[in-house]
């Protein structure tokens, strides 16, 4: 992370939730195919929930990061994308 721009944020906090929910599923179901374990999560409400919480998870450990080597412009960004992808996950958790 040498750049610190709003853009680079931007990407890296849309790039690191699907490194988290990718963990998630090296956690949970490794032996599955990745696509057939999209489908189960998507289909269920405490597995979708707690992919998401590993999705949120990845941005917060990318924001402390760019917090900790002074990109505060990155971490803006990042921090805006965890707010779009936090807002609906909220939503859903309450009226889901």
């Amino acid at each position: 992370m040498k750049k610190d721009s709003i853009i680079t944020g931007i990407v890296i906090g849309i790039v690191a939730p699907f490194i988290g929910i990718y963990l998630f599923y090296l956690w949970k179901a490794r032996s599955a195919r990745f696509a057939d374990f999209l489908d189960v999560v998507l289909h269920t409400a405490t597995l979708l929930t707690a992919a998401i919480s590993f999705a949120l998870l990845a941005n917060a450990a990318a924001f402390t990061i760019a917090l900790n080597t002074k990109k505060d412009k990155t971490a803006k960004g990042i921090f805006a994308t965890t707010l779009v992808l936090a807002i609906p996950a909220i939503l859903y958790k309450i009226f889901g």
